[in-house]
């Protein structure tokens, strides 16, 4: 009876894992059929529509833009990839490290660039496999680990030792675990649109309806098919994401321009430019729940109302993780593009989170 008791957690542990996976891979089959019937939908409609893909061989001016910073590149000596970045402000200016998520690149930080400048070195990353920043080959290469000591090496390169950190989306998952990782490296944590890691993974497996919005993790689990489905249509997949009124930026936000549009579907249309990003998801189920998972860093928490991929509840139950001061900001009628969709507002709160002292809870 006693050795029955000391096998039961282990027998409960096997259970939960292999339902975890079982729920992982049934609701990938479903997601992929549900795909492959749009694009036997698409086809019916216009085999050559579908497929058709006009050449992008410049980037747009909006790239380019001085406004926004220098275009830089660093190479990690560990890891040997080259990373792209653009930086505005002065060297020597305390450090704003400016992690973007998916489908984006360091654009997406283009009213932060701006705004930030006068009092900090802002830097937007490319992040590994992203637009100028090397893509490793390998589903391997884009593991939570990976991307962590990216960031550590980033900070070294630049000649820090700790910055205020900002993510958005898979940005801020990223961010999340540096404060978890090396806390000594955050001065101050600001994520956009993404609860802490173990709010998510549990979360996710409680409510349906995160589940629902969240499928794209489970369709991304498979080779190669969901980057040809981004591609189909000229990329009508990621347009929809940015301009859609279900999933896109706010109606009352800043939309995006043609240009905008266009400098996402120049950087996304690059030979291979898909995989590196769609790596991420392929690891994550893998990496997560965190084992050690506690946050010691002063933390802004912005959230858009509107969110058509995360529900709001788990922004509340974020702060259970945080071990010091916490502020949650909700705004309403915002997007999941937050600082591109309310950059004005966004800006203000990142303003005053920064100048206020901030005190360790009790």
């Amino acid at each position: 009876m006693a050795k029955l008791r000391d096998c039961l957690p282990r027998l409960m542990l096997t259970l939960r894992s292999l339902l975890f996976w079982s729920l992982v891979y049934c609701y990938c089959g479903l997601c992929a059929s549900i795909h492959l019937l749009k694009l036997l939908w698409s086809l019916g409609k216009g085999p050559a529509q579908t497929f058709r893909r006009p050449a992008r061989e410049n980037p747009p001016a909006c790239l380019s833009d001085p406004s926004l910073g220098t275009h830089c590149y660093v190479r990690i000596k560990d890891s040997g990839l080259r990373f792209h970045y653009v930086a505005a402000g002065e060297r020597g200016k305390p450090l704003m490290l400016l992690l973007h998520g998916f489908p984006e690149f360091w654009y997406s930080w283009r009213y932060q660039l701006r705004e930030f400048k006068s009092e900090y070195r802002v830097v937007a990353l490319d992040l590994r496999g992203y637009g100028e920043t090397d893509a490793p080959i390998h589903r391997e290469n884009y593991k939570l680990d990976c991307l962590i000591t990216d960031i550590k090496d980033i900070l070294d390169s630049l000649g820090y030792s700790k910055c205020v950190l900002i993510g958005h989306d898979w940005g801020g998952m990223i961010a999340w675990l540096i404060a978890i990782c090396y806390p000594e490296m955050v001065m101050k944590l600001i994520v956009i649109n993404f609860p802490h890691p173990n709010v998510f993974t549990e979360y996710i497996l409680r409510h349906p309806a995160q589940l629902f919005k969240s499928s794209h993790y489970y369709f991304f689990q498979i080779p190669w098919f969901p980057e040809f489905m981004f591609s189909i249509n000229d990329f009508k997949v990621l347009k929809h994401l940015f301009t859609s009124h279900s999933t896109g930026i706010g109606r009352k936000g800043c939309q995006l321009t043609t240009e905008d549009l266009e400098a996402y579907i120049y950087v996304f249309s690059q030979p291979g430019a898909l995989s590196g990003p769609i790596n991420y998801y392929r690891n994550i189920f893998s990496c997560l729940p965190l084992k050690h998972h506690t946050v010691s860093t002063p933390t802004l928490l912005l959230w858009g109302e509107n969110d058509a991929f995360m529900e709001v509840e788990m922004a509340e139950v974020t702060k259970i993780h945080v071990k010091n001061y916490f502020r949650l900001t909700i705004l309403s009628e915002a997007s999941h593009w937050l600082q591109q969709d309310q950059p004005d507002i966004v800006n203000k709160l990142i303003w005053t989170f920064l100048k206020e002292e901030t005190r360790k809870k009790d």
